[in-house]
């Protein structure tokens, strides 16, 4: 029986780690290399790196710190932020970074997607999905959450498995830095339409948010930015790591 894939992640802008909420007021925590040095010896199971600069100015990617991270980091490394062409999904391929993630470019250019899976295998392609509410309906944006692009999100879900990815991450805006739990309702919906690996990233503040999840969802991919970085009621920096959990995945 598979279990639960436990992912740290880390936004970067810049040189920077950041933590934000909503994606918003991002707040500084520390060198990206340093801090993937300390969930090396955490033994965490991956690590999505995830470079908000890079698409919020339209940079190309980082790719001297990309290529630092690769050389660094013992644990696959998903790596998203910037990518617009296959050429660069190629070359931060094999800079040693397993999977590439991209989100804005499924919207604007389904023939570089169909490029990149021929460069980097569908296995490695991964369309992280930035949704929020908007006019009370579950919404898609790009453009780290300003530009709204669909509310339909089963026919996205659709499209994406047409176009061959190989995993979906889903990362609710709302719920960004606050530490309040999943959203486990919009957890389900992809869930249950979707029939490709799932990881889900937003919103855990304490161990019980993930029991919780991981008793409804089972062995997909559990992604936290604040919890493994946060602690206290003063949310002081101490990086930490936990993926102990022994649960009955039976029903999975």
């Amino acid at each position: 029986m598979l279990r639960p894939r436990i992912i740290p992640c880390l936004l970067i802008d810049g040189e920077d780690v950041i933590k934000t909420v909503n994606f918003k007021d991002g707040t500084y925590i520390g060198d990206p290399l340093n801090i993937v040095r300390l969930f090396n010896e955490k033994k965490s199971d991956e690590i999505i790196i995830i470079d908000i600069s890079a698409s919020r100015l339209k940079k190309n990617p980082n790719y001297v710190l990309i290529e630092n991270i690769a050389e660094e980091s013992r644990m696959p490394v998903a790596y998203g932020g910037g990518i617009k062409t296959a050429e660069q999904a190629l070359r931060i391929f094999n800079s040693g970074i397993e999977k590439i993630s991209v989100s804005s470019l499924f919207f604007e250019n389904k023939l570089e997607i169909n490029k990149i899976v021929k460069s980097v295998g569908s296995q490695s392609l991964v369309i992280t999905l930035d949704i929020k509410r908007f006019k009370n309906k579950y919404s898609i944006f790009t453009n780290n959450g300003d530009k709204f692009v669909t509310n339909n999100i089963v026919d996205v879900i659709k499209e994406v498995q047409d176009l061959n990815f190989g995993e979906i991450i889903l990362n609710n805006i709302d719920k960004d830095g606050t530490m309040s739990g999943y959203d486990n309702d919009l957890i389900k919906l992809i869930y249950e339409n979707s029939l490709i690996p799932l990881t889900v990233l937003g919103g855990v503040g304490k161990r019980e948010h993930l029991v919780e999840s991981i008793n409804k969802f089972g062995s997909i991919g559990y992604a936290c930015g604040s919890y493994f970085i946060f602690k206290g009621p003063r949310k002081a920096v101490l990086i930490s790591y936990d993926n102990n959990f022994n649960l009955n995945f039976d029903k999975y």
